[in-house]
């Protein structure tokens, strides 16, 4: 297996009224988290307080150096 550099993503741990910011897409701009379940979460506008409940989207990335890929699990 070669070592090499791998990007990871896991899903972003929202917490109950945490501000955040998405910087792309159709759902940029800034937004309250109101409400949390396993695959879904409500956000607010803080502009509109508009409600919108979506499936879980949002990911934190981490690139790691060296790391044997493919990964025989």
């Amino acid at each position: 297996m070669a070592r090499t550099n791998v990007i990871f993503f896991s899903p972003y741990p929202f917490k109950l009224g945490e501000k955040i910011h998405i910087t792309e897409g159709k759902r940029r701009g800034d937004w309250e988290v109101v409400e949390i379940s396993d695959d879904k979460v409500r956000l607010r506008c803080p502009v509109s307080n508009r409600e919108f409940n979506w499936d879980r989207f949002c990911y934190e990335v981490r690139e790691e150096e060296g790391v044997v890929w493919p990964k025989k699990d």
